[in-house]
C-alpha cells in the first residue's frame, strides 16, 4: 500500500443549494459500510417520511439539525470520519445557500480537495462560480467537478460534455491545475462508489475511486521551519519552554532559532512532544521547545529557521467579507495571524472582485459574502508573509472589536507597500505606475477622506486615458515626472517617455503640480466627494 493511498485526505462538498451534497456523502457513508446497525436502521425509518417516497434518503446521515431537514438544506459544516482498505478520510459537508456562504468558507480553510456538485439539469451557476473561486482563495490545490443529477438528464452524454465547456472556463480562469470531472447520481449511486451502467460514454474513475488515489504529496512544500508560539510555559523556577504547533520544517536539538519580531537568536537546548523529550519534532506536532537563553518570547511570537517570514506593518489582502455589517475603510478591527491578536485598519479597498467573470471593479465598501482586495494597517510590527509562501502567517481574520464576530477571513497577497492594482503606463519594456485616476472621498462615518485605488489597468503607448470623469479632470497636454524622466501626454494620448515640455503643465505620478501649492492643485485637477453612497 503507498503512502498516497494510506494517507488521511481533508476534503470539503460544496456547491449551489440543493445539488446533493449531503446525499453524495451519505452515499458514500453507506456503501462504505461506516454505518453503526442502529444508525442504519434510524436512517431507513427517517426515510419513510423523507421526500423520497420512501426509498433512502443518504442526505439525513449529514443534515443533523432540525432547521435543516424541514427545509431539506444544510445549515451547519457536518464532518464526518470515514475509511477505506486504502485511505482515511474527513469530510466537511458545507451549506450551498449564499446565506450560509461563510460556513462554507470555514470547511474550506482546512481542506485539501474541494467535491464541487452541480446539477445536470442547471449546469454552472453563481454559487457554483462563489464556491470555486473561495476554495482557491483557501488554497485548496486539487478539485472534482461532480456532475450530479445526471439521472434527470437522461444520462445525456452532451448535456455533460456542454457543462464540461463552461467549467474548463471556470477552471482556466482561477488557474486550477489539479482538477477532474465525474457525472454523478447522488441518489441513484451512479459513478459514486460504483461504475454506473447507464453511461458506458464515460470511462473515467468514480468518485470514491479518484478520492483514494488522489496525490496530494506534490502540493507546495512550505519553506524552512516555523512555529507561532501559542503558550509560555513555566511550571517552575527552572524550566521556561514555549509551546506550539509546529507549522512547516523539523527542528532538533542544538538548532538556531530566530524570534520574531525580535530579530533575536538562541539555540534549542531540549524538545518535548507531551511529556516526552525528543531530539527531533517535524511538522504536524505539537511541541514545547526550550532554548539555550532568557529572550523575550510571548504568544504570537514565532520561531522560526531559514522560513524567510516578513516583518511588517502594513500589507495587502484579499477578503472575503463575512459580517452583516459592511466593510467600512477607516474602522478598526482586530486582526488574527497565527497566534497574534492585534488592531488593525482596513484603510483602502482596492477593488471588488465579480465571482461570476473574476473581473475587479471598483469598490468602496463591502457587503456580506463579498470579495474585496485591499490594504491593512496594523498597530505594531506582525510576523506574516504571502499565503501562497507560507499558509499559516499568510491566513487572516478580521473581528469586530464590539460584538467579537469574525467580520472577515482572507489571504495576504503582498508585504509592505507593495500593491498590484493602480494605472500603468507601459512603452516597451519601460513601465510607470501613476496614481491620477484614484478616487478620494470624505466618509461622515469615521471623519476620514478615504482612497480608492483605481483597478490594475495597463495604457501603452498611443492609448487614449481617462481624463476627465466625475472626480478628475486633468487638461489633454501635460508630463508626468518620475524619478527616471518625464511620460508625456498630448491630446489625451500617452505618446510614451520622452523630453519634458515647459509650456505644459508638470505633475508628479500623484497627480499633484510639481513646483505649486499641492492643497491648490488637488482642487485644480481632483476633486472630493462626501460619500452618500455608504
Amino acid at each position: 500500500m503507498s503512502h498516497t493511498e494510506s494517507s488521511l485526505l481533508k476534503f470539503i462538498t460544496c456547491g449551489s443549494v440543493d445539488d446533493g451534497k449531503s446525499t453524495l456523502i451519505g452515499h458514500i457513508l453507506y456503501d462504505s459500510k461506516m454505518l453503526y446497525a442502529d444508525q442504519e436502521q434510524a436512517l431507513m425509518l427517517d426515510s419513510q417520511v423523507g421526500s423520497r417516497n420512501g426509498a433512502i434518503d443518504y442526505s439525513l446521515l449529514l443534515d443533523g439539525l432540525m432547521a435543516e431537514r424541514e427545509q431539506g438544506i444544510t445549515i451547519d459544516v457536518a464532518y464526518r470520519y470515514f475509511n477505506t482498505e486504502r485511505r482515511s478520510f474527513i469530510v466537511a459537508d458545507t451549506p450551498g445557500h449564499e446565506e450560509y456562504t461563510r460556513n462554507m468558507a470555514v470547511g474550506a480553510a482546512f481542506a485539501d480537495l474541494a467535491v464541487i456538485l452541480m446539477d445536470a439539469t442547471q449546469g454552472v451557476l453563481v454559487q457554483t462560480r462563489r464556491h470555486a473561486r473561495i476554495c482557491a482563495l483557501m488554497g485548496i490545490k486539487h478539485f472534482i467537478f461532480a456532475v450530479n443529477k445526471i439521472d434527470l438528464a437522461g444520462y445525456d452524454e452532451q448535456r455533460f460534455l456542454n457543462i464540461c465547456n463552461d467549467i474548463e472556463q471556470l477552471r482556466t480562469e482561477l488557474g486550477l491545475e489539479n482538477a477532474v470531472i465525474i457525472p454523478v447520481s447522488a441518489t441513484e449511486g451512479d459513478n459514486v462508489t460504483q461504475r454506473s451502467a447507464n453511461m458506458k460514454w464515460y470511462d473515467g474513475p468514480t468518485l470514491l475511486e479518484h478520492l483514494e488515489t488522489v496525490d496530494i504529496s506534490a502540493d507546495v512544500v512550505e519553506r524552512g521551519f516555523y512555529m507561532p508560539v501559542q503558550r509560555v510555559s513555566r511550571p517552575d523556577h527552572s524550566f521556561r519552554g514555549f509551546q506550539g504547533q509546529i507549522e512547516a520544517g523539523q527542528i532538533s536539538v542544538g538548532d538556531t532559532v530566530s524570534i520574531l519580531p525580535s530579530g533575536e537568536s538562541a539555540i534549542v537546548k531540549s524538545l518535548h512532544i507531551g511529556d516526552v523529550s525528543a531530539d527531533v519534532a517535524i511538522t504536524g506536532q505539537p511541541v514545547t521547545i526550550q532554548l539555550d537563553r532568557e529572550v523575550d518570547v510571548s504568544r504570537g511570537c514565532v520561531l522560526t529557521n531559514d522560513a524567510n517570514l516578513q516583518t511588517a506593518t502594513t500589507f495587502s489582502a484579499t477578503l472575503l467579507w463575512m459580517d452583516e455589517q459592511q466593510l467600512v475603510p477607516g474602522k478598526e478591527y482586530w486582526i488574527k495571524v497565527g497566534t497574534k491578536l492585534l488592531p488593525a485598519l482596513v484603510t483602502e479597498l482596492r477593488h471588488k472582485v465579480d465571482v461570476n467573470n473574476g473581473s475587479l471593479q471598483p469598490a468602496t465598501t463591502a457587503y456580506k459574502n463579498e470579495l474585496v482586495g485591499c490594504e491593512i494597517v496594523v498597530s505594531e510590527p506582525l510576523v506574516v508573509d504571502e499565503f501562497k509562501l507560507h499558509k499559516t502567517m499568510g491566513g487572516l481574520i478580521l473581528i469586530d472589536r464590539v460584538s467579537h464576530a469574525t467580520a472577515a477571513c482572507g489571504v495576504i497577497e503582498s508585504v509592505g507597500a507593495q500593491n498590484k492594482d493602480g494605472v500603468v503606463l507601459q512603452d516597451g519594456h519601460t513601465k510607470l505606475q501613476v496614481n491620477l485616476f484614484d478616487s478620494f472621498w470624505f466618509d461622515p462615518n469615521v471623519n476620514m477622506v478615504l482612497r480608492e485605488k483605481h483597478p490594475a489597468i495597463t495604457f501603452n503607448k498611443g492609448d487614449v486615458l481617462p481624463l476627465q470623469g466625475d472626480q478628475c479632470r486633468y487638461p489633454a497636454n501635460f508630463d508626468v515626472q518620475y524619478e527616471a524622466g518625464y511620460a508625456n501626454i498630448r491630446d489625451g494620448i500617452f505618446t510614451g517617455f520622452g523630453d519634458r515640455d515647459s509650456q505644459l503643465p508638470l505633475l508628479d505620478i500623484n497627480g499633484l503640480e510639481v513646483g505649486d501649492n499641492t492643497v491648490a492643485d488637488f482642487g485644480r485637477y481632483r476633486s472630493i466627494l462626501v460619500s452618500a453612497k455608504r
